[in-house]
Protein backbone atom coordinates (compact mmCIF):
# COMPACT_ATOMS: atom_id res chain seq x y z
CA UNK A 1 0.00 0.00 0.00
CA UNK A 2 1.48 3.13 -1.11
CA UNK A 3 1.06 6.82 -0.27
CA UNK A 4 2.23 9.13 2.64
CA UNK A 5 2.03 8.46 6.28
CA UNK A 6 -0.39 10.17 8.19
CA UNK A 7 -0.21 13.47 10.16
CA UNK A 8 1.04 13.31 13.56
CA UNK A 9 -1.63 14.52 16.10
CA UNK A 10 -0.25 17.17 18.05
CA UNK A 11 -0.33 17.27 21.77
CA UNK A 12 -2.25 20.00 24.06
CA UNK A 13 0.24 21.22 25.95
CA UNK A 14 -2.69 22.90 28.42
CA UNK A 15 -3.07 19.27 29.53
CA UNK A 16 -0.02 18.46 30.66
CA UNK A 17 1.27 18.66 34.42
CA UNK A 18 4.59 19.13 34.94
CA UNK A 19 6.05 15.78 34.89
CA UNK A 20 4.26 15.30 31.72
CA UNK A 21 5.17 18.05 29.90
CA UNK A 22 8.98 16.80 31.05
CA UNK A 23 8.11 13.43 29.63
CA UNK A 24 7.02 15.39 26.46
CA UNK A 25 9.96 17.63 26.10
CA UNK A 26 11.89 14.14 26.59
CA UNK A 27 10.61 12.33 23.69
CA UNK A 28 11.95 15.67 21.28
CA UNK A 29 15.31 15.00 22.72
CA UNK A 30 15.30 17.82 25.53
CA UNK A 31 15.93 18.46 29.12
CA UNK A 32 13.58 18.34 31.88
CA UNK A 33 14.29 22.22 32.14
CA UNK A 34 12.90 23.10 28.95
CA UNK A 35 9.34 22.13 30.23
CA UNK A 36 9.61 24.47 33.23
CA UNK A 37 10.43 26.96 30.69
CA UNK A 38 7.38 26.72 28.64
CA UNK A 39 5.60 26.33 31.71
CA UNK A 40 6.50 30.05 32.31
CA UNK A 41 5.82 31.12 28.97
CA UNK A 42 2.32 29.41 28.81
CA UNK A 43 1.03 30.07 32.32
CA UNK A 44 3.25 32.88 33.14
CA UNK A 45 2.64 35.07 29.98
CA UNK A 46 -0.48 33.29 28.68
CA UNK A 47 1.99 32.85 24.93
CA UNK A 48 0.86 30.39 23.00
CA UNK A 49 3.00 30.42 19.74
CA UNK A 50 5.87 28.94 20.00
CA UNK A 51 7.91 31.32 17.28
CA UNK A 52 7.40 34.00 20.23
CA UNK A 53 9.53 31.87 23.36
CA UNK A 54 12.50 33.55 22.60
CA UNK A 55 14.89 31.84 25.24
CA UNK A 56 14.11 28.54 23.81
CA UNK A 57 16.14 26.50 20.60
CA UNK A 58 15.05 27.34 17.27
CA UNK A 59 15.33 24.13 15.99
CA UNK A 60 13.58 23.22 19.29
CA UNK A 61 10.58 25.76 18.58
CA UNK A 62 10.39 24.26 15.33
CA UNK A 63 10.03 20.59 16.74
CA UNK A 64 7.09 21.96 19.10
CA UNK A 65 5.34 23.68 16.27
CA UNK A 66 5.14 20.32 14.62
CA UNK A 67 4.46 18.14 17.12
CA UNK A 68 2.30 20.20 20.22
CA UNK A 69 0.13 23.08 20.35
CA UNK A 70 -1.43 25.54 23.15
CA UNK A 71 -5.49 25.15 22.15
CA UNK A 72 -7.67 26.40 24.55
CA UNK A 73 -11.74 26.22 24.32
CA UNK A 74 -13.33 28.79 21.63
CA UNK A 75 -15.26 31.87 22.60
CA UNK A 76 -18.78 31.10 21.24
CA UNK A 77 -20.20 34.63 22.59
CA UNK A 78 -18.86 36.82 25.64
CA UNK A 79 -21.34 38.65 27.92
CA UNK A 80 -21.00 41.38 30.57
CA UNK A 81 -23.15 42.36 33.22
CA UNK A 82 -23.81 45.88 35.19
CA UNK A 83 -22.27 45.26 38.13
CA UNK A 84 -19.09 44.25 35.87
CA UNK A 85 -19.94 40.32 35.98
CA UNK A 86 -18.49 38.37 32.85
CA UNK A 87 -20.01 35.21 30.95
CA UNK A 88 -18.73 33.31 28.16
CA UNK A 89 -20.31 30.56 25.85
CA UNK A 90 -17.05 28.29 24.81
CA UNK A 91 -17.17 25.83 22.41
CA UNK A 92 -16.32 22.57 23.70
CA UNK A 93 -16.79 20.57 20.29
CA UNK A 94 -18.53 21.02 17.25
CA UNK A 95 -22.18 20.16 18.99
CA UNK A 96 -21.21 21.23 23.04
CA UNK A 97 -20.68 24.09 24.57
CA UNK A 98 -19.67 25.10 28.42
CA UNK A 99 -20.32 28.50 30.13
CA UNK A 100 -17.78 30.27 32.41
CA UNK A 101 -18.10 33.30 34.59
CA UNK A 102 -15.23 35.96 36.18
CA UNK A 103 -16.76 37.94 39.23
CA UNK A 104 -14.70 41.11 40.21
CA UNK A 105 -14.88 42.05 43.53
CA UNK A 106 -12.82 44.31 45.83
CA UNK A 107 -9.21 42.84 46.25
CA UNK A 108 -9.96 39.94 44.28
CA UNK A 109 -11.45 38.53 40.58
CA UNK A 110 -12.69 35.05 41.19
CA UNK A 111 -13.00 32.94 38.01
CA UNK A 112 -16.02 30.18 38.49
CA UNK A 113 -15.01 27.00 35.77
CA UNK A 114 -16.85 24.24 34.48
CA UNK A 115 -16.07 20.73 34.73
CA UNK A 116 -18.56 18.92 32.46
CA UNK A 117 -20.86 19.48 29.46
CA UNK A 118 -24.06 19.20 31.55
CA UNK A 119 -24.62 17.83 34.71
CA UNK A 120 -26.04 14.29 35.79
CA UNK A 121 -26.28 15.28 39.51
CA UNK A 122 -30.11 15.82 38.92
CA UNK A 123 -30.64 18.50 41.96
CA UNK A 124 -33.96 19.80 41.08
CA UNK A 125 -33.23 23.59 41.83
CA UNK A 126 -30.47 23.89 39.78
CA UNK A 127 -30.45 25.08 35.65
CA UNK A 128 -27.70 23.35 34.85
CA UNK A 129 -28.96 20.11 35.96
CA UNK A 130 -32.08 20.34 33.54
CA UNK A 131 -29.63 20.53 30.63
CA UNK A 132 -28.58 16.91 31.00
CA UNK A 133 -25.42 15.47 30.68
CA UNK A 134 -22.92 14.84 27.09
CA UNK A 135 -20.00 14.28 28.67
CA UNK A 136 -16.87 14.81 30.93
CA UNK A 137 -14.18 18.20 29.94
CA UNK A 138 -10.56 17.05 29.06
CA UNK A 139 -8.14 18.49 31.67
CA UNK A 140 -6.77 20.72 28.37
CA UNK A 141 -10.60 21.89 28.42
CA UNK A 142 -10.72 22.89 32.13
CA UNK A 143 -7.28 24.47 32.13
CA UNK A 144 -8.41 26.26 29.16
CA UNK A 145 -10.94 27.55 30.53
CA UNK A 146 -8.13 29.53 33.47
CA UNK A 147 -5.82 30.25 30.99
CA UNK A 148 -8.13 31.76 28.31
CA UNK A 149 -9.79 33.91 31.02
CA UNK A 150 -6.39 35.03 31.78
CA UNK A 151 -5.19 36.26 28.51
CA UNK A 152 -9.28 37.77 28.33
CA UNK A 153 -9.15 39.43 31.54
CA UNK A 154 -5.39 40.86 30.80
CA UNK A 155 -6.82 43.25 27.96
CA UNK A 156 -8.48 45.74 30.38
CA UNK A 157 -7.76 44.83 34.20
CA UNK A 158 -6.11 47.22 35.67
CA UNK A 159 -4.92 46.66 39.20
CA UNK A 160 -6.19 47.92 42.43
CA UNK A 161 -4.32 49.80 44.31
CA UNK A 162 -1.38 48.29 46.66
CA UNK A 163 -1.58 45.39 44.55
CA UNK A 164 1.52 43.24 44.96
CA UNK A 165 4.00 43.51 41.55
CA UNK A 166 2.28 41.20 38.43
CA UNK A 167 -1.13 40.59 40.15
CA UNK A 168 -3.45 39.12 37.73
CA UNK A 169 -7.03 39.48 37.36
CA UNK A 170 -7.85 36.21 39.09
CA UNK A 171 -6.94 35.77 42.18
CA UNK A 172 -9.65 32.50 43.08
CA UNK A 173 -10.13 29.62 40.65
CA UNK A 174 -13.65 27.69 41.87
CA UNK A 175 -14.84 24.67 40.60
CA UNK A 176 -18.58 25.36 41.03
CA UNK A 177 -19.85 26.37 36.73
CA UNK A 178 -21.79 23.10 34.74
CA UNK A 179 -20.94 19.79 36.45
CA UNK A 180 -20.16 17.63 39.38
CA UNK A 181 -16.21 17.80 39.51
CA UNK A 182 -15.39 15.03 41.32
CA UNK A 183 -17.59 12.37 38.81
CA UNK A 184 -14.81 13.53 36.26
CA UNK A 185 -12.01 13.22 39.00
CA UNK A 186 -9.13 11.92 36.52
CA UNK A 187 -9.27 15.16 34.48
CA UNK A 188 -10.38 17.16 37.27
CA UNK A 189 -7.61 16.65 39.70
CA UNK A 190 -4.28 17.15 36.98
CA UNK A 191 -6.02 20.34 36.67
CA UNK A 192 -5.78 21.41 39.72
CA UNK A 193 -1.78 20.61 40.52
CA UNK A 194 -1.61 23.11 37.20
CA UNK A 195 -3.57 26.13 39.12
CA UNK A 196 -1.39 25.28 42.10
CA UNK A 197 1.82 24.85 40.32
CA UNK A 198 4.69 27.26 41.47
CA UNK A 199 5.28 27.26 37.07
CA UNK A 200 1.51 27.27 36.60
CA UNK A 201 -1.02 29.95 37.70
CA UNK A 202 0.58 29.76 41.14
CA UNK A 203 -2.48 30.11 42.81
CA UNK A 204 -2.66 29.39 46.47
CA UNK A 205 -4.21 26.13 47.68
CA UNK A 206 -6.50 28.17 49.75
CA UNK A 207 -7.64 30.01 46.66
CA UNK A 208 -8.82 26.93 44.72
CA UNK A 209 -12.13 25.92 46.07
CA UNK A 210 -13.60 22.59 44.33
CA UNK A 211 -17.67 22.09 44.87
CA UNK A 212 -19.43 18.91 44.97
CA UNK A 213 -22.89 17.78 45.73
CA UNK A 214 -21.31 14.85 47.77
CA UNK A 215 -19.72 12.18 46.25
CA UNK A 216 -18.10 10.65 49.40
CA UNK A 217 -15.83 7.95 48.06
CA UNK A 218 -14.30 10.68 45.83
CA UNK A 219 -14.04 13.33 48.79
CA UNK A 220 -11.93 10.15 49.99
CA UNK A 221 -10.08 9.75 47.03
CA UNK A 222 -9.29 13.61 46.80
CA UNK A 223 -8.26 13.63 50.05
CA UNK A 224 -4.86 11.74 49.15
CA UNK A 225 -4.30 13.56 45.76
CA UNK A 226 -4.66 17.22 46.58
CA UNK A 227 -5.02 19.89 49.42
CA UNK A 228 -7.47 23.05 47.66
CA UNK A 229 -10.37 24.05 49.82
CA UNK A 230 -13.64 22.01 49.50
CA UNK A 231 -17.02 23.48 49.61
CA UNK A 232 -20.44 21.07 49.57
CA UNK A 233 -23.62 21.84 48.18
CA UNK A 234 -25.68 20.74 51.45
CA UNK A 235 -29.10 22.64 51.12
CA UNK A 236 -31.37 20.59 53.61
CA UNK A 237 -30.93 19.60 57.27
CA UNK A 238 -32.52 16.42 56.88
CA UNK A 239 -31.79 13.33 54.86
CA UNK A 240 -35.61 13.21 54.09
CA UNK A 241 -35.33 16.92 52.38
CA UNK A 242 -31.86 16.55 50.96
CA UNK A 243 -32.84 13.51 49.18
CA UNK A 244 -35.72 15.57 47.10
CA UNK A 245 -33.44 18.36 46.61
CA UNK A 246 -29.78 16.66 45.83
CA UNK A 247 -30.76 12.97 45.05
CA UNK A 248 -26.65 11.67 45.16
CA UNK A 249 -28.00 12.17 49.36
CA UNK A 250 -30.17 8.83 48.78
CA UNK A 251 -26.50 7.14 47.92
CA UNK A 252 -24.32 8.98 50.16
CA UNK A 253 -26.34 10.55 53.46
CA UNK A 254 -25.70 13.20 55.43
CA UNK A 255 -24.02 11.60 58.13
CA UNK A 256 -21.59 9.76 55.81
CA UNK A 257 -20.89 12.67 54.13
CA UNK A 258 -19.98 15.13 56.94
CA UNK A 259 -17.73 12.06 58.07
CA UNK A 260 -15.65 12.30 54.69
CA UNK A 261 -15.64 15.94 54.85
CA UNK A 262 -13.98 16.11 58.45
CA UNK A 263 -11.90 13.33 57.35
CA UNK A 264 -10.79 15.90 54.61
CA UNK A 265 -9.54 18.28 56.55
CA UNK A 266 -7.89 16.19 58.77
CA UNK A 267 -5.56 14.67 56.11
CA UNK A 268 -5.42 18.22 54.20
CA UNK A 269 -4.39 20.70 57.63
CA UNK A 270 -7.89 22.29 55.92
CA UNK A 271 -9.48 25.49 58.18
CA UNK A 272 -13.08 24.54 57.43
CA UNK A 273 -15.65 23.61 54.92
CA UNK A 274 -18.23 25.38 52.93
CA UNK A 275 -21.14 24.34 52.96
CA UNK A 276 -23.56 25.85 49.83
CA UNK A 277 -26.92 26.36 50.69
CA UNK A 278 -29.57 27.68 48.37
CA UNK A 279 -32.34 29.21 49.89
CA UNK A 280 -35.87 28.15 48.34
CA UNK A 281 -38.91 30.00 49.93
CA UNK A 282 -40.92 27.82 52.03
CA UNK A 283 -38.70 24.71 51.42
CA UNK A 284 -35.76 24.95 53.97
CA UNK A 285 -35.97 28.71 54.78
CA UNK A 286 -37.29 28.53 58.13
CA UNK A 287 -36.13 28.49 61.64
CA UNK A 288 -36.46 24.54 62.58
CA UNK A 289 -34.45 23.85 59.19
CA UNK A 290 -31.39 26.61 60.88
CA UNK A 291 -31.70 24.82 64.22
CA UNK A 292 -31.56 21.45 62.04
CA UNK A 293 -27.98 23.05 60.71
CA UNK A 294 -27.24 24.25 63.92
CA UNK A 295 -27.12 20.54 65.93
CA UNK A 296 -25.20 19.11 62.22
CA UNK A 297 -22.38 22.14 62.26
CA UNK A 298 -22.55 23.27 65.61
CA UNK A 299 -18.73 22.85 67.54
CA UNK A 300 -17.39 21.83 63.49
CA UNK A 301 -14.65 23.24 61.35
CA UNK A 302 -17.42 24.82 59.19
CA UNK A 303 -18.96 27.83 57.18
CA UNK A 304 -22.45 28.33 55.59
CA UNK A 305 -22.78 30.34 52.74
CA UNK A 306 -26.31 31.30 52.23
CA UNK A 307 -27.52 31.76 48.46
CA UNK A 308 -30.20 33.20 47.33
CA UNK A 309 -32.44 31.02 44.67
CA UNK A 310 -32.06 32.14 41.31
CA UNK A 311 -34.34 31.11 39.02
CA UNK A 312 -34.31 30.62 35.37
CA UNK A 313 -37.66 28.88 33.17
CA UNK A 314 -39.61 26.54 34.42
CA UNK A 315 -38.96 25.88 37.62
CA UNK A 316 -40.86 25.48 40.62
CA UNK A 317 -38.94 27.39 43.31
CA UNK A 318 -38.91 30.85 44.26
CA UNK A 319 -35.91 32.93 46.21
CA UNK A 320 -36.60 33.32 50.05
CA UNK A 321 -37.41 37.20 50.82
CA UNK A 322 -34.24 39.13 51.91
CA UNK A 323 -35.73 39.31 55.32
CA UNK A 324 -36.33 35.25 55.72
CA UNK A 325 -32.31 35.05 54.68
CA UNK A 326 -31.47 37.23 57.07
CA UNK A 327 -33.28 36.25 59.81
CA UNK A 328 -31.87 32.21 58.76
CA UNK A 329 -28.54 33.22 58.73
CA UNK A 330 -28.84 35.39 62.09
CA UNK A 331 -30.01 32.34 63.96
CA UNK A 332 -27.61 30.75 62.86
CA UNK A 333 -24.93 32.79 64.32
CA UNK A 334 -26.53 32.92 67.54
CA UNK A 335 -25.95 29.31 68.08
CA UNK A 336 -22.23 29.52 67.15
CA UNK A 337 -22.53 28.85 63.32
CA UNK A 338 -20.66 30.72 61.12
CA UNK A 339 -22.80 32.16 58.33
CA UNK A 340 -22.32 34.39 55.56
CA UNK A 341 -25.05 35.45 52.52
CA UNK A 342 -23.61 35.11 49.28
CA UNK A 343 -24.08 38.44 47.12
CA UNK A 344 -26.17 37.50 43.91
CA UNK A 345 -24.48 38.19 41.18
CA UNK A 346 -24.78 38.91 37.22
CA UNK A 347 -27.99 37.72 37.00
CA UNK A 348 -28.93 40.17 34.54
CA UNK A 349 -27.24 37.91 32.07
CA UNK A 350 -28.05 34.41 33.82
CA UNK A 351 -24.45 33.99 35.23
CA UNK A 352 -25.41 33.68 38.98
CA UNK A 353 -25.30 30.33 40.90
CA UNK A 354 -27.29 27.37 39.52
CA UNK A 355 -28.02 29.39 36.21
CA UNK A 356 -25.40 28.47 34.26
CA UNK A 357 -26.77 26.18 31.03
CA UNK A 358 -24.63 26.25 28.19
CA UNK A 359 -25.42 23.79 25.24
CA UNK A 360 -25.68 20.24 25.86
CA UNK A 361 -26.74 18.72 22.24
CA UNK A 362 -27.39 15.27 23.98
CA UNK A 363 -29.53 15.57 26.91
CA UNK A 364 -29.34 11.95 28.52
CA UNK A 365 -30.05 12.12 31.85
CA UNK A 366 -28.23 10.34 33.95
CA UNK A 367 -30.17 9.63 37.48
CA UNK A 368 -27.60 9.48 40.43
CA UNK A 369 -30.41 7.44 42.89
CA UNK A 370 -30.37 4.58 41.32
CA UNK A 371 -28.16 1.96 40.13
CA UNK A 372 -26.76 3.86 36.95
CA UNK A 373 -24.58 5.82 39.39
CA UNK A 374 -21.50 3.99 38.64
CA UNK A 375 -21.45 5.26 34.83
CA UNK A 376 -21.18 9.08 35.67
CA UNK A 377 -18.05 8.62 37.42
CA UNK A 378 -14.46 8.87 35.89
CA UNK A 379 -12.17 7.72 38.15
Amino acid sequence: MTGEPAAQERINLLGLERAGLEAFVGTLGSKPFRARQLMQWIYGRGESRFPAMTDLAKDFRTLLGERAEVRAPEIVTSQRSADGTRKWLLRADSTQAIEMVYIPEEGRGTLCISSQVGCAMDCSFCSTAQQGFNRNLTTAEIVGQVWLAERELARDFVPPAGASPGQRAITNVVLMGMGEPLANFRNVVPALRLFTDDFGFEISRRRVTLSTSGLVPQIYKLAEETNVALAVSLHAPTDELRNELVPINRKHPIAELLEACWHYLDEQNGRSVTFEYVMLEGVNDQREHARGLVRLLKGQPAKLNLIPFNPFPGTQYRRSGAAAIAAFRDELLSHGVLATIRRTRGDDIDAACGQLAGRVQDRTTVRLGSKLIGVAVST
